[in-house]
């Protein structure tokens, strides 16, 4: 089986063509992958199976969603809310009419009216202030002849949205860690945050969390590592709140190698997020593989994570608050601290093993290419081996064997 393989990849600034850069070599074990050169038009002669990744932003994707409408195939989506991918495909291009008819088309008569307004400059653009209310998913979803998703959140937006194909849920991988010393950074405890600082990451709630945490414990340090958005502003902030020149180390963006060593450093990490765009974390990903403890928002697929590995903090009013107790807990039990990444460790070499996702993902493939006769056939052969192994129905092995049929879509 052939795979033409359409995704970002590096030097490209995504996590997406991180994700991809980690995936194609474990995946090329398995299947015969050919990544497409960016801007190509359409896949290899001989390609059996398409696969596309679809993520929020149009300049990493929009060329993909071009193939995709010319030649449906097996899309990975790493986020449901697709509004601002679906703006730069349509008012990026000029097309304004393109936009009004996506949002009618999933959205009635309402939604063409909204963006009728943002078309004439009378509201703000929905794919800033509301994007997770509109998600424009509604057209991927239609050229995707099945989805690979990362969470089962995901998977169910997708069935609320009337999604009828296959859906394959197959974890994100977790890179190698790699042998790099930890950078010496301000007191302790630190916590770390990974990624855009702004007000979808609860960086508001979390100063607040982080300043009475620090009343108790004064040497504590909050790291903050990446670009600030435009319009927040997070000196007044600092100021504010008397964390100005005071436990705040900040860091703009970083390559990867100094990001593995600032995450080492950290005694837990922070990766908020409200409202999800049905996105997975890579930052979470690599905290686990490190073997940090999680302090999360518990909405899409960060509530998905063991309560053992990551301390939730739903988004409410008292969001504040919770956060507060949950960085006080953290700062104060070394001990929590040390079973949570023991846990951590575990989680990441169990469930997000590259080599495991690399064969969920090529289960997925030979199966979308292969349909019915695959699943039959595979099937068949794993019931031939279990019965010569002298596994009988009914056996612990037997349920395992079911348990671990069923994560590949095979009963």
């Amino acid at each position: 089986m052939k795979v033409a393989y359409f995704s970002p990849m590096p030097p490209e600034p995504s996590g997406i063509a991180d994700y991809s850069a980690l995936l194609v070599p474990a995946l090329r074990e398995r299947v015969e992958v050919d990544v497409v050169q960016r801007g190509k038009k359409r896949p290899p002669r001989g390609t059996d199976l398409c696969l596309y990744h679809v993520g929020n932003n149009p300049e990493a994707h929009g060329w993909i969603v071009d193939v995709l409408r010319r030649r449906p195939g097996v899309v990975v989506l790493h986020d449901f809310v697709l509004h601002h991918l679906v703006a730069g495909l349509t008012v990026g291009r000029g097309n304004g009419h393109g936009y009004l008819d996506a949002m009618e088309r999933e959205h009635g008569v309402v939604g063409r009216l909204l963006a009728h307004g943002v078309l004439d400059k009378r509201i703000p653009p929905l794919w800033e202030n509301r994007p997770q209310d509109f998600p424009l998913a509604g057209e991927v979803l239609g050229h995707a002849s099945g989805l690979v998703v990362h969470s089962r959140y995901v998977r169910g937006r997708a069935r609320e949205a009337g999604y009828t194909g296959r859906i394959w849920v197959v974890a994100h991988p977790a890179w190698p860690v790699p042998r790099i010393a930890p950078e010496r950074v301000g007191g302790a405890p630190v916590f770390g945050v990974f990624g855009n600082v702004n007000q979808s990451k609860r960086v508001p709630q979390l100063l607040e969390a982080f300043a009475r945490v620090r009343e108790e414990h004064p040497d504590a340090t909050l790291l903050l590592v990446g670009a600030t958005a435009p319009n927040f502003d997070l000196d007044r902030r600092l100021q504010r709140l008397g964390l100005d020149g005071a436990g705040v180390i900040r860091h703009d963006r970083v390559d990867e190698g100094r990001l593995w060593a600032l995450m080492a450093a950290c005694d837990a990490v922070v990766s908020l997020r409200s409202p999800t765009m049905g996105e997975t974390s890579g930052v979470a990903i690599r905290a686990l593989s490190l073997g940090k403890p999680l302090v999360v928002s518990a909405n899409g697929w960060f509530a998905e994570l063991p309560p053992d590995v990551a301390l939730k903090v739903p988004v409410d009013d008292r969001e504040a608050d919770t956060l507060t107790a949950a960085l006080e807990l953290l700062a104060s039990r070394p001990d929590v601290r040390a079973a949570m990444g023991e846990r951590a460790t575990v989680l990441a070499q169990r469930d997000h093993d590259l080599g495991r996702i690399a064969e969920l993902y090529a289960a997925a493939c030979e199966e979308a290419a292969g349909g019915g006769p695959v699943d039959d056939a595979v099937a068949r052969e794993v019931s031939s081996a279990a019965a010569l192994a002298g596994i009988e129905p009914g056996s612990t092995e037997a349920a395992e064997l079911a348990r671990r049929m069923a994560e590949v879509g095979l009963g």
